[in-house]
């Protein structure tokens, strides 16, 4: 009886943040360019730039950041929050290119939602880490890498994005470019 009781509460809370998510998404689909614009947060870009750069484009000394240097450098706790949060506005923004520029729009928001699973991925990994590091202390170690997914994740979602806008719609470009 109480393995039921169990089986009817977990199915009970799936079905209930199932019915949560799809709510948001509706009512976060319907606000307009300009609300998502103004729905960013700022970031430091140069610096998730220079952790991003290390990873993706490697030179000879490739261990240059140290992982408190990495940590700072974007922003902690809440600099992986807004990352986090930017990603799902900036896949609704290329969403929006796609009524000016159908073919190379679908493609985009297709890249950039793939980058925007790695991001999630990798701030998941960060804060499960933190959240039981006395529990997983052997995971530890592994936090400057998945820092190094997030920032690159990021730069790579941001640069599609402005490159999209560039081709798509010129004239939303600079402002775009300007809170990104």
């Amino acid at each position: 009886m109480l393995a039921f009781l169990l089986l009817g509460a977990v199915v009970g809370i799936l079905l209930g943040a199932a019915v949560r998510t799809q709510y948001v998404a509706m009512r976060v689909d319907r606000r307009s360019w300009d609300e998502l614009v103004a729905a960013l947060e700022p970031i430091e870009f140069e610096q998730v730039r220079s952790v991003a750069k290390e990873y993706l484009e490697p030179k000879s000394g490739q261990i240059n950041l140290e992982p408190p240097d990495l940590w700072l450098r974007l922003g902690g706790k809440e600099g992986l929050r807004r990352m986090r949060a930017n990603a799902q506005l900036m896949l609704l923004l290329a969403a929006h290119a796609q009524q000016w520029n159908f073919d190379e729009g679908v493609i985009v928001t297709e890249r950039m939602r793939r980058d925007a699973i790695r991001l999630r991925q990798a701030v998941r990994r960060v804060e499960m880490t933190l959240l039981f590091h006395s529990v997983m202390r052997g995971s530890a170690p592994l936090i400057p890498f998945h820092l190094h997914e997030a920032a690159s994740a990021y730069y790579l979602m941001r640069q599609r994005l402005l490159a999209l806008y560039q081709t798509s719609h010129s004239g939303l470009y600079p402002r775009l470019a300007q809170v990104l």
